[in-house]
């Protein structure tokens, strides 16, 4: 999951209205980096106040900043350091692997629909960014060879809890919705509660195991 130190992380920064910023770098594993950079600082009182962040596929958003273009001039000159490993435990999510895609990823994988369960809980995922859905999670840790495809023709209604690929991520749906991933299965987990804190389940930076229950 981290970058190679000799590929260290270089931002830029583009002031959005009065109170953001929008943090831009080479990809997702880089916004990962930089958001977890970010949290640091915050913590430990470097980082001027600021009400929200967000990362995403290639950014990070930083929103209710006093003063975003002073910000902007100082963290352009940061070195932001890969992702270190985390040391807390990650959160496991029991999936029954019986997705209506399920033949469809094993033909792309070129597997037997038996080894698709195996192949995908034997990885560990982290949370790059939520988005689409309040709790739907975008978790990296596809090597290139798994990445699939979204279908050509999306689903009107993708059941809640199911687990699905599409390209570079593993995504889950926290309610019933339409959706064009390919399906592999479903958890029970309840990924958004509004009477939980946090709400979401799954966070950004959050690693995430799969096992393959009956």
């Amino acid at each position: 999951m981290s970058t190679p130190d000799r590929a260290r992380i270089r931002p830029r920064a583009v002031p959005v209205g009065r109170h953001a910023l929008l943090v831009e770098v080479a990809g997702t594993e880089e916004a990962l980096a930089l958001h977890a950079e970010l949290l640091r600082r915050r913590a430990d009182g470097t980082l001027p106040p600021v009400r929200e962040i967000v990362p995403a596929a290639r950014t990070v958003l930083l929103d209710g900043l006093a003063d975003p273009r002073g910000l902007a001039d100082r963290l352009e000159r940061w070195t932001v350091p890969p992702l270190a490993a985390a040391d807390s435990e990650p959160v496991v999510l029991p999936v029954r692997y019986d997705g209506a895609d399920l033949a469809e990823v094993a033909r792309l994988w070129e597997v037997g629909v038996e080894d698709v369960p195996r192949v995908h809980s034997a990885l560990e995922f982290r949370v790059a960014f939520c988005g689409f859905a309040p709790g739907f999670g975008y978790l990296t840790g596809l090597p290139e060879r798994l990445r699939v495809p979204r279908r050509a023709t999306p689903r009107t209604a993708v059941p809640a809890g199911a687990v699905a690929l599409a390209g570079a991520y593993t995504g889950l749906y926290p309610r019933s919705s339409p959706g064009g991933w390919q399906l592999l299965g479903r958890t029970d987990a309840v990924l958004w509660d509004t009477a939980r804190e946090p709400a979401a389940l799954l966070r950004p930076g959050v690693r995430v195991r799969f096992e393959a229950v009956a």
